[in-house]
């Protein structure tokens, strides 16, 4: 297959680094040359412009265009799909691979001429030689035109499917990224408890103990190990500052429309908003965990 990628962060290289390992031909294009011309050197074919990607895409064929854009949810997304949009038919497949808003995705697949798969995509960076997990929605003829490209970029055939119509793949991600809030901030108060406790444990080995045939074994539990041993049992100088919060923020807030009580993941969100004014150690932790799977950037103290 065929595949243009929009947006080569590094969610985006690892989509086409992926896809070209398995055989299929890249034509890559971000608004950062450089990025572009990283691509390039893996092999992909780079693009200076989204009409440029599009006019390459229509050399190699007439099964239509298929196009990943794995930019910035919000006004990102939509520029780009304003800039795709002349050049795309009711054939071509455009996957929107960020952590868009359901609603918005519903929106813009009644918008697009092209079939437009929502794709929530969980495993972050770390998962570059793993692959992810992605979550579809859309038209199934659409899913299934993709499935060779799913396939190379997932962790397999079972690391994706087609949730349901459009908007139903970034909604189940919404709601993965609550339940990873609640687990978290659940891992974040127990290692709290332990820290200030009445034995004097290393943190690093009860993380590895507990994750080796424990029930509470998880890769987030990985992650913890691999903050204590990185940063010290009492995190050095790992701030309590947890970014992000907007995917939590949409999870609660279709929770009370649908009358489906989540404490455990409000509660999660509550502590994240929290986390900007005080200093708790569970904080500190779910602060170093967003860089373990995500290597978002780790706020740290300013050495006062």
């Amino acid at each position: 297959m065929e595949l243009g990628v929009v947006g080569l962060g590094r969610m985006g290289q690892i989509v086409a680094n992926r896809s070209m390992e398995a055989g299929h031909d890249v034509v890559a294009f971000d608004l950062s040359a450089e990025a572009t011309a990283e691509a390039a050197e893996k092999g992909a074919e780079p693009a200076d412009s989204v009409a440029d990607l599009c006019e390459r895409l229509d050399e190699g064929g007439d099964d239509g265009k298929r196009v990943w854009l794995m930019v910035p949810a919000g006004d990102p997304i939509d520029a780009t799909l304003s800039d795709l949009e002349p050049h795309l038919t009711d054939e071509d497949v455009v996957v929107d691979g960020g952590n868009s808003q359901f609603a918005e995705s519903v929106r813009r697949a009644e918008e697009t001429d092209a079939a437009y798969l929502d794709c929530g995509t969980s495993g972050g960076p770390a998962s570059a030689e793993e692959g992810f997990s992605l979550m579809i929605g859309g038209p199934e003829w659409a899913y299934e035109a993709m499935v060779p490209v799913f396939d190379a970029v997932a962790t397999g055939p079972d690391g994706h499917d087609r949730m349901g119509p459009s908007g139903a793949g970034h909604y189940v991600k919404m709601v993965h990224n609550g339940v990873e809030y609640a687990l978290m901030q659940a891992y974040g108060e127990g290692f709290e408890l332990l820290t200030e406790g009445r034995y004097d444990l290393d943190m690093e080995t009860v993380a590895r103990t507990w994750n080796n045939g424990a029930v509470i074994r998880s890769w987030l539990l990985e992650l913890c190990e691999e903050a204590f041993r990185e940063e010290g049992g009492d995190l050095g100088d790992v701030a309590d500052h947890v970014a992000g919060g907007s995917t939590g923020t949409w999870t609660v807030q279709e929770a009370l429309e649908q009358e489906v009580p989540v404490p455990l993941i409000y509660q999660a969100l509550a502590e994240r908003f929290d986390s900007r004014n005080e200093g708790r150690f569970s904080r500190r932790l779910a602060n170093r965990l967003r860089y373990g799977f995500g290597r978002h950037e780790v706020a740290r103290h300013d050495g006062e």
